[in-house]
């Protein structure tokens, strides 16, 4: 295996970290930005209001792209495993 192989795998698997993490990370942005905004209008800062949001959308997140997410991480680890061989050549 040379250095184009060991980059092309690098590439994959920081492209499957971002898209992994994309559906939760971007409702948690969302869910936190909402209640920012909020607690601006509002002048309620309670740690309360800025934290439950946030969870509540990451369970929304991997109830709705929990799917994706163990497919996507499956099928680059089963391509990985495909690729051991190569690595004793």
């Amino acid at each position: 295996m040379d250095i184009d192989d060991f980059l092309h795998l690098t590439q994959l698997a920081i492209q499957t970290a971002v898209l992994v993490s994309a559906p939760i990370l971007g409702l948690g942005l969302i869910a936190g930005l909402a209640v920012s905004i909020f607690q601006a209008a509002t002048q309620i800062s309670d740690a309360a209001l800025a934290f439950i949001p946030k969870i509540g959308a990451a369970v929304i997140g991997l109830l709705l792209f929990g799917h994706f997410m163990v497919s996507r991480i499956a099928s680059f680890t089963v391509w990985l495993y495909t690729q051991i061989p190569t690595l004793i050549q």
